[in-house]
């Protein structure tokens, strides 16, 4: 399987509406392309500490921070492909790194300690299950993605998502699309990513447009929303 491993990038936030989107698209038309998987159906499952360590630290908008998640495009079995990423951003620079195998060797290895690989990545992922130990799911998030590429060659992206649902039971990929709507309706978080400046045209759109940049974090958005709600015990454990 032939896939880019290693990314490091800016990632630029922005909440948006249907006719917003619209008018940037037709802006777009001219310089971008729908990517080759058109429209993805995208399904996380976000690790973490029995205490949410990983997304509290994260909420305190640290200068360093880090995840780690199982990622699908679809619905995973045990022998379909998937994602593992560890993503790490450091002074509003996001590093990635993943590696992809079949489901059931991705839950050996993380939740098992089955299965190593001998890779650069692996090693990498291994010293961050052993630094925050006791790492399992503890969210699901799911949402419908439109991605779009500079037909130029440029490194610049732009990507919409809607329909984002997050939950923190029936921790599978394998399992149905459900959850609680962490966006408004009719709203889509349209995020640009790239390596250096953002292109003059799309600069004058979202001026354009009075879209502004806006700090957006799926799984810190449903731990605010419904997992804090749901309630903490005295040993700051999730109820």
């Amino acid at each position: 399987m032939d896939y880019q491993k290693i990314f490091k990038r800016y990632e630029l936030k922005y909440l948006i509406n249907v006719e917003q989107k619209m008018r940037l698209l037709s802006s777009m038309s001219e310089y971008m392309s729908i990517d080759k998987y058109g429209k993805s159906d995208i399904r996380n499952l976000y690790f973490d500490t029995e205490n949410y360590r990983l997304i509290r630290q994260s909420l305190e908008k640290p200068l360093y921070k880090e995840k780690l998640r199982i990622r699908s495009y679809g619905i995973a079995f045990d022998s379909d492909a998937v994602f593992v990423e560890l993503k790490k951003k450091y002074d509003h620079v996001v590093y990635k790194r993943r590696i992809s195998l079949p489901y059931i060797d991705a839950n050996n290895w993380l939740l098992k300690n089955n299965g190593r690989l001998d890779l650069q990545i692996s090693r990498e992922i291994d010293y961050f299950l052993n630094f925050y130990e006791g790492l399992s799911p503890k969210a699901f998030i799911s949402y419908e993605r439109e991605a779009y590429y500079m037909r130029n060659g440029e490194d610049f992206r732009v990507t919409f998502d809607s329909n984002i649902l997050g939950r923190s039971t029936d921790l599978s990929l394998s399992s149905k699309t459900y959850g609680r709507s962490l966006l408004g309706n009719g709203e889509f978080l349209m995020e640009i990513k790239c390596s250096g400046g953002i292109p003059l045209w799309m600069v004058s759109a979202l001026s354009r447009e009075k879209i502004y940049k806006t700090s957006f974090s799926k799984y810190g958005t449903f731990y605010k929303n419904e997992i804090i709600k749901q309630g903490v015990n005295n040993n700051g454990k999730y109820l």
